[in-house]
């Protein structure tokens, strides 16, 4: 069976990235860094064929991934089980506060992260399970083709724990920094990790930059 290949890309910062506030569902857009940041790995993905683009329909995802796509005249198709991990009653609270206020919660999520389920939110397990299910789709869709996949942090952090078949008490010892890319392949039925977490084309723009996974 011939090889189907996914670039999968975090996207790029958000103001709310850069306070250390909690995101999750809500729609928050780039910041001027993060749109420096799309267009850098628009550029650097402009000579890879690629076949197709996905992406959560958060405008965070979405718009880097439509600069991305555009540099290949395709569209970006939105698909809602890319949508990042839903922090419930966390989302829009710095970190500082959640610790204030769930601290044993947040402790735990910042260790087994498994069974974690934040206030009106959901858990880890929920989110590898209709990620992976939409690229299971687009393996069946896309046969030998390369596609562009547009997600989040906690999206990218259960795909690589997946397809890698480790536990997603794993989950904090991958990291995923604004715009980083990673190759996935399938073939045969099985998946083969071949990049994870490239930022070389941010150069002076990732350097010094602390970058936040929420």
């Amino acid at each position: 069976m011939a090889v189907t290949r996914f670039i999968l890309v975090r996207h790029g910062e958000t103001a709310w990235n850069r306070e250390g506030r909690y995101q999750g569902q809500m729609d928050i857009p780039l910041n001027p860094l993060g749109m420096e940041q799309g267009r850098k790995v628009a550029e650097a993905l402009k000579d890879v064929p690629i076949d197709s683009c996905y992406a959560s329909p958060l405008a965070r995802s979405f718009d880097t991934a439509t600069m991305c796509a555009e540099r290949h005249g395709l569209p970006v198709h939105k698909d809602e089980r890319l949508l990042e991990i839903n922090h419930g009653e966390w989302e829009g609270l710095l970190a500082s506060d959640v610790k204030e206020l769930y601290p044993e919660l947040l402790a735990a999520w910042h260790t087994t992260v498994t069974n974690v389920v934040m206030p009106g939110g959901e858990d880890i397990e929920a989110v590898r399970r209709r990620s992976m299910a939409a690229l299971q789709d687009y393996t069946e869709k896309h046969v030998g083709q390369t596609l562009l996949v547009v997600a989040h942090d906690a999206v990218n952090k259960a795909v690589l724990c997946d397809i890698l078949d480790v536990d997603l008490t794993h989950f904090w010892q991958m990291k995923q920094d604004n715009t980083c890319i990673n190759v996935l392949e399938y073939q045969d039925g099985k998946w083969r990790l071949v990049l994870m977490n490239s930022t070389v084309h941010l150069g002076f723009l990732f350097s010094g930059i602390e970058q936040k996974g929420l």
